[in-house]
């Protein structure tokens, strides 16, 4: 299996692991944004919408430019990535395992179906 950064991974899965940020992440898949038009459609207080941004600054998901005071958001899908690689080392590995296992049953039931009564 590849080997992977669990602190990343953990920053990853935790800022994905809220609805708000989710949608958040969503809104910035279709191009860069103001934090105020990022904040029109989520119900919650700029600071509130600041955390949030802060958890998604810190798991790497945005990049954040300056200009004044004009703070503008941009997705960075790198952190997702990794993290679907992880996800499919182990779907991999699964299904591997799955399958070993339904080719021993597939062999025991041929068995019993051989041996007489």
């Amino acid at each position: 299996m590849v080997k992977y950064n669990p602190e990343h991974l953990d920053r990853t899965f935790a800022a994905l692991a809220d609805p708000t940020r989710r949608r958040m992440l969503e809104q910035l898949s279709r191009g860069e944004l103001r934090v105020t038009d990022l904040a029109k459609p989520h119900e919650m207080s700029l600071p509130a919408v600041s955390k949030h941004l802060g958890v998604l600054e810190k798991a790497g998901l945005i990049d954040r430019q300056r200009n004044g005071r004009v703070h503008s958001l941009r997705l960075n899908a790198e952190p997702m990535k990794e993290a679907q690689a992880w996800i499919e080392s182990y779907r991999r590995h699964w299904e591997e395992s799955f399958d070993r296992l339904d080719d021993y049953l597939n062999q025991l039931k041929n068995n019993d179906e051989k041996q007489p009564d």
